[in-house]
């Protein structure tokens, strides 16, 4: 396969001093290696076929990881893929804690990359739950009784937009915290805005 061709923002980002910087090295040139685009998104280095993200290289305080967008549809023979949570539905990381570990499983690492741009090529798509199968938490459902048009509102949403309402109200573990986090977002919910939309 054809070398990925560089992009001077990644450099740039791998250029600077941080944690994981010798990970992240390493990391780009298995992923240059794929022919795929090399992007820069969401500040970090990302790879796609034909405008559609494959995986991208990250890092967190204990460690660092390629995260693959479709890792769900991986067979994953190593047993090796990570799911960040789980209400992470298609996403799958592999993870690392120090460069040697990069260095020994390259050849995984290349075949998971492999594996991965063919699914992409296959445009074999990850099969989300529907918000249906998502319980509604009781405090919502309180809620729509209390306010007339709050349900209606929530329903024209996106099937997205409502899965991400959904999975915030039900996270904490407490009825008030649940309510508490309900009362902040109804005005958006109204206005037909998700959760993380700008405001």
């Amino acid at each position: 396969m054809t070398e990925s061709k560089i992009n001077p923002k990644v450099d740039e980002y791998l250029s600077k001093p941080r944690t994981w910087q010798e990970e992240f090295i390493a990391l780009t040139k298995m992923a240059r290696a794929s022919g795929l685009t090399e992007e820069f998104k969401w500040g970090k280095p990302c790879y796609a076929f034909e405008g559609n993200n494959v995986f991208l290289i990250h890092g967190f305080k204990e460690y660092c990881a390629i995260l693959f967008m479709k890792g769900a549809l991986l067979k994953d023979p190593k047993g090796i893929l990570v799911q960040q949570t789980e209400n992470v539905q298609s996403s799958r990381q592999i993870r690392f804690t120090n460069l040697e570990e990069i260095v020994g499983m390259e050849p995984f690492i290349k075949a998971y990359i492999d594996e991965a741009i063919e699914v992409e090529k296959s445009g074999v798509e990850v099969e989300f739950k529907k918000h249906e199968e998502f319980a509604i938490p009781v405090e919502l459902q309180n809620k729509f009784e209390e306010i007339p048009n709050l349900q209606e509102a929530f329903e024209k949403l996106t099937p997205g937009r409502q899965r991400g309402y959904i999975l915030y109200f039900s996270a904490p573990k407490q009825s008030k915290t649940r309510d508490s986090r309900i009362d902040k977002y109804v005005d958006r919910i109204i206005d037909g805005i998700g959760l993380n939309d700008r405001y």
